[in-house]
């Protein structure tokens, strides 16, 4: 069963019938070219005017269930207070880093609109479903150039109840993966698109360390 936050199911359609990006988000082995062990390291962001920035450090750890299997994984998504603890999957195909940046971004604009966290898990499903824009893309690891996938969404843009949200409500998000990187996952970045005198609302992104988009 695919999941937008751990132990939360999500499907709204089919079963069967999924997206571009939702297969290359949740239903890709994302982990198993991996050779095991592995810790994944990412960059964290977060800047704008609504409330304070800060940098931290995403750590992702994969390694082989006792009957070889693949995988077990062990997610530490940033530190200290801010640091998001959700139960890790029993057993992990996609990257989990993916999830936890949906959940921590969805548990903020509950906290900070007063809204209910299934509405907006509910706006970021129906997008990545029905009006995911994608493209192919090229970008820096480590020195090479690599083919990547992009996929952009803008969940609330119409949505009825945006003025009870209007900071955020024209919010966007973005998620970059690539095979040739370990994970599968490049960045993934949500953001407020303003004009180009005005300061920036929020702006929050999650990068590969090696990567430079």
């Amino acid at each position: 069963m695919v999941c937008l936050c751990v132990g939360a199911p999500w499907q709204a359609h089919a079963v069967d019938d999924f997206s571009a990006a939702e297969t290359q988000l949740f239903m890709q082995d994302h982990l198993r070219p991996l050779k095991l062990p592995s810790r994944i390291h990412y960059q964290f962001h977060k800047s704008g005017s609504l409330e304070p920035g800060f940098d931290d450090r995403v750590q992702l750890g994969v390694k082989a269930k006792p009957q070889g299997q693949c995988c077990h994984t062990d997610v530490q998504f940033l530190s200290k207070e801010r640091r998001l603890q959700l139960p890790e999957p029993e057993e992990a195909k996609g990257n989990p880093v993916i999830l936890y940046f949906l959940e921590r971004d969805i548990r903020d604009m509950q906290r900070l609109t007063h809204g209910q966290s299934n509405y907006f898990r509910t706006r970021i499903r129906k997008a990545l479903y029905q009006t995911a824009q994608e493209r192919q893309v090229r970008l820096q690891y480590k020195g090479r150039w690599v083919n990547a996938q992009e996929f952009e969404i803008a969940p609330f843009v119409d949505d009825p109840l945006r003025n009870r949200f209007a900071q955020l409500a024209d919010k966007r998000y973005s998620f970059t993966l690539s095979d040739a990187v370990p994970g599968g996952l490049v960045a993934i970045r949500s953001w407020v698109p303003v004009a180009s005198n005005a300061s920036a609302v929020w702006q929050e992104q999650l990068l590969l360390e090696g990567a430079s988009l």
